[in-house]
C-alpha cells in the first residue's frame, strides 16, 4: 500500500465523515446479522442478499440514500471478502469484527469494468484524487503513485488526519548475492540486534514530548466524561502518539530495507508476540501479580516493533526470512555451544561458564539465530534442546 498525506477542504471533509459513517454502519448491520453463527447453524445471508437489503434499506432511509452507494456496496463487498478468508483453513484472519466511531475511520472505493479511478498531479509536491460525491480533493505528492491502482481506501486516524492509500504491491528487494545470513535478536532496550554487531533501536518520544503526554495524560484523567475539555485533551494525546507511530513506522522502513538489501538469509526468532504482551490482570476471584510491571513490558514490546519489522522484512524479502525457534538463544554461547542460564550475567552481558567468551547478550543470541540456519539445514536439530558438553570435549574436537 502507498499512502499518502489527504488535505479536503471543510466541505470534502464532512463528506469524507458520511462516507465513513455510512461504510462502518453498513458494516455493522452484515456483522449483526452473522453474529450468532455457530459451526453447525445455518449461515446469515450473503453478499446478493445483503445489496438487495441495502437496496430496500436505501428506498427507506433518506438518509443512508444521500449517501454513496458505491461506498457502502463496497462495505459489504469487503465484509464478504473478510468472511472468505476467516473460512478458508490456509488463511489465519480472524472472524470480522465491529467497527467503532473514532478508531474505524474509512471506506474503500475500486474501480469497475478495469476502469482506473482518476489520479491527477496538479504540482510538483500536490495531486489530486477524485472521491464520489467530493469531488477533487487533495494529497500531497509525496512519490509517484503506482501504475495500474484500481482501488484506493481513504482514512481518518485518530490524530484527525486523513490519508490515502493506494493498492499496489511493491517490487520486492533483491538479493544481494553475497551468501551473507544475518540473525536478528529484538528486545526492549535494543530493539534489534544483529549478528554482526549492529544495535537498532527505535527513536523513542523526545523527552518534552514525553513530559507533555504525562501531563496531558493526567488533565485526561481529572477531565468529566462527555465534556469539550477532555475531547481536546484525548486531540491533542492522539497527535503526540501518531507522531510516536511515525517514528516507528518510518524506522522499521528504514531498517527493514537496509537488512534485505545487504543479506541474502534472515533469521529471525518466532516469537507469539500475541501470546507474549497478553494482560496478567487476571480476574476478580483470581488477580494477577505484578500487573504493573506486566503492563510496563507490554508497553515497551509493543512500542519497540517486532512484528512489523518481521512483517515488513518478508514483505521486501520473499522467501529469504526464516523463523527460527528462540529456545535457548539466549542461554547459548555462540563460541562453544555450552547452554546455562548462569551465562547471562545481566541484559546486555553474556559471560560463558565454559569457555569464559564474553559478548553483548543480545548480539550473542543473534548470532545463535544465525547459526539455527545452518543447523536446521544439516538435520533438522535447530529446534531440538542442545546437549551440553564438557569443555575438555570441546578442546579435544577443536
Amino acid at each position: 500500500m502507498s499512502r499518502y498525506r489527504l488535505y479536503p477542504a471543510p466541505a470534502q471533509e464532512a463528506v469524507l465523515r458520511e462516507h465513513c459513517a455510512h461504510a462502518r454502519y453498513v458494516w455493522n448491520l452484515a456483522v449483526e446479522q452473522h453474529a450468532h453463527w455457530r459451526p453447525g447453524r445455518a449461515a446469515g445471508p450473503g453478499y446478493l442478499a445483503q445489496c438487495r437489503q441495502l437496496t430496500a434499506a436505501r428506498n427507506e432511509y433518506p438518509w443512508l440514500a444521500s449517501g454513496s452507494q458505491t461506498v457502502q456496496q463496497q462495505a459489504l463487498r469487503d465484509y464478504a471478502r473478510a468472511m472468505t478468508a476467516f473460512f478458508d483453513p490456509h488463511n489465519p484472519a480472524r472472524r470480522p469484527g465491529w467497527r467503532k466511531a473514532g478508531r474505524h475511520e474509512g471506506f474503500r472505493i475500486t474501480g469497475r469494468c478495469g476502469r482506473q479511478w482518476e489520479v491527477r498531479r496538479v504540482s510538483r509536491h500536490a495531486g489530486q484524487v477524485r472521491v464520489p460525491k467530493a469531488g477533487w480533493v487533495r494529497f500531497r505528492w509525496s512519490r509517484a503513485v503506482p501504475d495500474g491502482v484500481k482501488s484506493f481506501r481513504v482514512t481518518r486516524d485518530r490524530a484527525g488526519r486523513w490519508h490515502v492509500a493506494f493498492a499496489a504491491i511493491p517490487v520486492p528487494v533483491p538479493a544481494p548475492g553475497n551468501g551473507e545470513v544475518a540473525g536478528i535478536d529484538r528486545g526492549v532496550a535494543v530493539s534489534a540486534a544483529l549478528s554482526t554487531g549492529e544495535m537498532l533501536r527505535v527513536p523513542a518520544l523526545p523527552g518534552h514530548q514525553h513530559k507533555r503526554l504525562r501531563r496531558l495524560e493526567r488533565k485526561l484523567a481529572r477531565a468529566r466524561r462527555g465534556s469539550n475539555r477532555r475531547a481536546r485533551v484525548k486531540h491533542a494525546i492522539a497527535r503526540l502518539r501518531a507522531r510516536d507511530a511515525d517514528r516507528r513506522k518510518d524506522w522499521c522502513e528504514k531498517a527493514s530495507t537496509d537488512i534485505a538489501r545487504r543479506f541474502d538469509m534472515i533469521c529471525v526468532e518466532d516469537l507469539k508476540i500475541t501470546n507474549m504482551t497478553r494482560s496478567a490482570r487476571g480476574t476478580a476471584a483470581a488477580p494477577g501479580r505484578s500487573v504493573a510491571a506486566k503492563a510496563a513490558l507490554n508497553r515497551g514490546i509493543h512500542r519497540s516493533g517486532w512484528g512489523m519489522l518481521v512483517r515488513r522484512l518478508e514483505d521486501k524479502a520473499p522467501g529469504r526470512v526464516e523463523r527460527v525457534s528462540p529456545a535457548f538463544t539466549s542461554q547459548r554461547c555462540s563460541a562453544c555451544g555450552h547452554v546455562a542460564a548462569e551465562s547471562r550475567e545481566s541484559q546486555a552481558l553474556f559471560r560463558c561458564v565454559a569457555c569464559n567468551y564474553a559478548c553483548n547478550a543480545d548480539v550473542n543470541a543473534a548470532k545463535n539465530i544465525a547459526a539455527g540456519h545452518a543447523v536446521t539445514a544439516r538435520g533438522g536439530l535447530g529446534d531440538a534442546r542442545p546437549v551440553n558438553r564438557e569443555p575438555q570435549l570441546l578442546l579435544q574436537l577443536t
